[in-house]
């Protein structure tokens, strides 16, 4: 079965990564915690791993490296399979939907016994053809992150998945951390979006001054997937800036929300305005008044009319009134001109009749 591309739409991406520490109670708090503002928002939303194959992904001659940051986090936070089994079945009972990033080709492998519905792709994956080619084997849906990529690398990938028929959104991505809010280059969503119509695009978020603007300028401009890396407070651990607490996603969550009822229709078909709106407008509507009698079958010019407010029910308006349509009964000077005493479609019209029947005062 092909899954629509709609798939990714309003999808949220909570990116615990390594910050479980290699702890499967942190892990499991993280879980509980995040899962509470995903359902008191009623959002959908994933909690996302990374994964790797740890005896493998590092050299033998460097385990010893400590030094090397990257080196000394991806064994520090090592999880036994089991574990992260656990935590995956924590989340599918949290109603959150579980995914990953695999690292290396031995982790997608573990995607699949785990069963994960979605895989990500980090972006400094984005052109590892090993890597990818194994993946796209899962037929999962995928989410890539464009951070550091080049125009070639984006369009090959993107071919790539729409070749196999395998639905993936793209998102625009900075790859600092933090990410500095002059850093953000949000107008890329605009390109992304041009260049990658057939595409859900999202926005992989790393601010850490004000990320509910940052969430709004993304929605605007047509981002429909959304990620930021999540944590919780524990004694002697320091949270990353670049990283968000139960309650800044409850905001974050928030801001969408908000964003979405300001921006409404989709920007490709024209909006239909509430009832409130046109009752507003139509208080300002001007209505035709007779400036002298007028007798049946006279044809009316402007010489005939004055329009002034307010607009009366069943009145013909400025909206309404054409030259050259005539009387169908008599009208006494600065009487309304009522829309049944002209010849026009409206009066024929019982559907348009009741519209200019149920406004003005």
């Amino acid at each position: 079965m092909i899954i629509k591309r709609d798939y990714f739409e309003e999808l949220f991406v909570l990116e615990m990564a390594n910050n479980h520490l290699g702890n499967l109670d942190r892990a499991l708090k993280i879980v509980a915690d995040f899962s509470k503002v995903v359902r008191f928002n009623n959002v959908r939303a994933t909690i996302k791993l990374q994964l790797r194959d740890v005896e493998n992904f590092i050299h033998s001659d460097f385990r010893d490296r400590k030094e090397i940051r990257y080196i000394k986090k991806t064994l520090d936070t090592k999880m036994s399979r089991e574990h992260v089994a656990t935590i995956i079945e924590e989340i599918r009972q949290s109603g959150c939907i579980p995914s990953a990033t695999p690292f290396d080709e031995a982790s997608v492998g573990f995607c699949e016994e785990l069963e994960l519905p979605l895989i990500k792709i980090a972006s400094s994956d984005i052109n590892d053809w090993f890597l990818i080619e194994r993946i796209a084997k899962t037929r999962k849906p995928v989410i890539a992150s464009s951070g550091g990529s080049s125009l070639k690398d984006t369009d090959d990938l993107v071919t790539f998945f729409a070749n196999r028929n395998i639905p993936l959104a793209l998102n625009h991505c900075v790859s600092l951390y933090p990410a500095e809010d002059t850093d953000l280059q949000m107008n890329q969503i605009d390109f992304l979006k041009n260049r990658y119509p057939h595409n859900t695009i999202g926005f992989s978020t790393h601010e850490y001054h004000d990320w509910e603007t940052s969430m709004a300028i993304a929605y605007a401009k047509g981002a429909r997937t959304f990620e930021r890396h999540i944590d919780i407070e524990t004694e002697g651990v320091t949270v990353s800036p670049y990283c968000s607490l139960p309650h800044q996603v409850d905001l974050w969550f928030k801001s969408f929300r908000r964003v979405k009822a300001m921006c409404g229709h989709p920007g490709t078909v024209k909006r239909t305005p509430p009832p409130e709106e046109l009752k507003y407008l139509d208080a300002l509507v001007r209505g035709a008044y007779a400036k002298k009698d007028l007798q049946k079958g006279h044809v009316l010019t402007e010489e005939d009319l004055y329009l002034a407010i307010p607009l009366q029910k069943g009145q013909a308006s400025c909206r309404e009134i054409m030259k050259g349509q005539s009387l169908l009964s008599d009208i006494k000077k600065d009487a309304p001109l009522i829309i049944d005493q002209i010849d026009s479609p409206y009066a024929y019209d019982d559907e348009l009749k009741q519209q200019i029947y149920n406004r003005g005062i």
